[in-house]
Order: structure tokens, then C-alpha cells, then sequence
């Protein structure tokens, strides 16, 4: 049975404070920030004075503008699930993170480990869309080699910022900026393979050298390719998307199309929340699927 996201809520020092109204208000270590949220059409739960100490209003009608009311940092760390990050305010009004994505990052830490306890191999991972590196660092610290690529070189030195911040300099990570689909077609061409691959891909995005990536045309081509690239004894695919016709059971069936013949494995399915305390409404911010291979016990 597909199984939807309710879990025990976001660690450490991010907290969803409250949403509604179209916005949300957040808590990014000592900084707290209202930015829009299209999906929170109901009312806010806290009161406006509560709302009035925001530290900076997001504002994307007003031409992507940061309304500051404390100074804040160009950049400052937190720590989410145990993964320190480094954050700063960039002008579509991202921080760095996606910290919906926590559990997912428990997630691939747990299974990875369980996972090398019945085998004398080192896992390998791929990361791909991978951003600022949260799900390549919960990789890393499982103690498997992990491929994370990028298409923008900026973004890519940002997540090997935030590996080193999470002591991961010397991890057998491999770093690498390019466009998702040519890349693959290289590693099917080197038979490479890997037991887990990672991806989060954009409704709308560009490779390293410019080519245009819409997901309802690549998604099936993109999974195609990464299930060629899969070991003799894969762990998991993980996909997951911030694209709102991307559903769970939409996901779901992606990943039903590549399954492999012969493996046994199952499919879970289900929605990223932001969260916070039990008053206050989680909100939906993102699906997930994962295709998980069911491996025999190391005896």
C-alpha cells in the first residue's frame, strides 16, 4: 500500500511558525521569515501581531523584493536532521534548503546503512537535480560513494560547502556539473552502475550548456536511463517533485513503468510537509515516490 507522509515533523532549528492566506512563516535558525505559499488558501492560525515579528517579508509582487526588518546575515548556518546547512536569501526568495525533504534525508541515511550490513561492497549513490546536497550528505554519512550532479556550478559549490561544513571533505564524493540527461547517456555508454539513485528534477530547468528541461516531456526518459544504470542488487530509486501535477500516485507510476523484472520491491508514495507544532496545519510542499528493492537478510 502506498503509504503518505506523516511523520513525526521537522528537527532542529526549522519550524513551519504558522501559513495561510497564501504565505508562510518560517523559522530558519535565529531568523524568522514570511514568504509565499500558493498552497496555504486557508486562514492563519496565529494572530497578526505574531505575524509582525517576522525579521523579513518575501514579496514576489513587488518584483521578487525582501522587505528586511532586522539585518540579516549575507549567510548563517542551522542544522536540520543533523545536517548543518548553509543558508542566504537568493532572489527568488530560496535559502538553500528544502527542508520538507528532512525525512526523506533520515530516510536514505537508514536504509543505506541497512543496506551495506548485507553486503561487503561499498555502496554507490547518484544525485541527481541534487541542489545543495541535503539527500548527497545523508548518502555520504551512510558511508556510500556518491555521484552529485548539478547543473549550475554555483549551486554545486554551495552543496560542497555544505559538506564541509558537515565534515565531509574528505568523503568519497565526486562532484559534478552538467546536464542530467547527457550525463546519464555517458554512464549507460561506460556501464556504469549504481544500487541507489536520487532525483528531484524541475518543472522547468536548463543544462550546463543551456538545454531545456521541461519534466512532463523528460521525466519518463530521465527514469528510463537511471533504471539502465541501476546494480545486480539496487537498493532504491527515490523521485521526488515540487511540481503540482506531479501527484504521488502520478510519481508512483513512473517508477511502476521501470520496475525491474526478476526484483522483488515495493512502492511508497506520498506528500513533503512543512511542519510544525501540533497546532499549527502542516502544509503540503511536494510529493514523493520511492522504488524500494526488498534484498535478502545477510545471514
Amino acid at each position: 500500500m502506498d503509504l503518505m507522509r506523516k511523520g513525526p515533523g521537522i528537527k532542529d532549528e526549522y519550524e513551519l511558525l504558522d501559513s495561510g492566506d497564501g504565505k508562510k512563516y518560517e523559522t530558519f535558525g535565529k531568523y524568522r521569515l514570511i514568504r509565499p505559499c500558493a498552497q496555504a488558501i486557508w486562514k492563519p492560525r496565529l494572530s497578526p501581531v505574531e505575524w509582525n515579528k517576522a525579521d523579513a517579508i518575501f514579496d514576489r509582487n513587488r518584483g521578487n523584493r525582501l522587505n528586511v526588518r532586522t539585518r540579516l546575515p549575507d549567510e548563517w548556518v542551522i542544522t536540520v536532521s543533523g545536517i548543518r546547512f548553509r543558508l542566504s536569501i537568493t532572489d527568488f526568495g530560496h535559502l538553500g534548503i528544502f527542508p520538507e525533504q528532512a525525512f526523506l534525508w533520515e530516510w536514505i541515511t537508514q536504509i543505506l546503512k541497512q543496506a551495506s550490513n548485507n553486503t561487503d561492497r561499498t555502496l554507490s549513490v547518484l544525485n541527481l537535480f541534487a541542489y545543495s546536497g541535503g539527500a548527497t550528505i545523508a548518502a555520504a554519512r551512510a558511508g556510500a560513494q556518491v555521484r552529485h550532479l548539478d547543473a549550475s556550478k554555483g549551486m554545486v559549490k554551495w552543496a560542497r560547502d555544505n559538506a564541509s561544513l558537515n565534515r565531509l571533505d574528505k568523503a568519497p564524493i565526486h562532484w559534478i556539473v552538467d546536464d542530467v540527461n547527457r550525463f546519464l547517456d555517458r554512464e549507460i555508454r561506460r556501464k556504469r552502475r549504481y544500487d541507489a539513485i536520487i532525483l528531484d528534477p524541475p518543472t522547468y530547468g536548463h543544462g550546463k550548456n543551456k538545454e531545456v528541461y521541461k519534466i512532463e516531456h523528460e521525466l519518463a526518459s530521465t527514469l528510463d536511463k537511471c533504471a539502465r544504470l541501476l546494480s545486480d542488487e539496487p537498493v532504491f530509486i527515490l523521485l521526488s517533485s515540487h511540481t503540482p501535477f506531479c501527484t504521488p500516485v502520478a510519481l508512483s507510476n513512473f517508477l511502476r513503468d521501470i520496475s525491474q523484472e526478476g526484483i522483488k520491491s515495493n512502492i511508497e508514495c506520498g506528500e513533503m510537509l512543512l511542519e510544525g507544532s501540533s497546532s499549527i496545519y502542516p502544509v503540503p510542499n511536494g510529493t514523493f515516490a520511492r522504488w524500494i528493492a526488498k534484498t535478502p537478510k545477510k545471514r
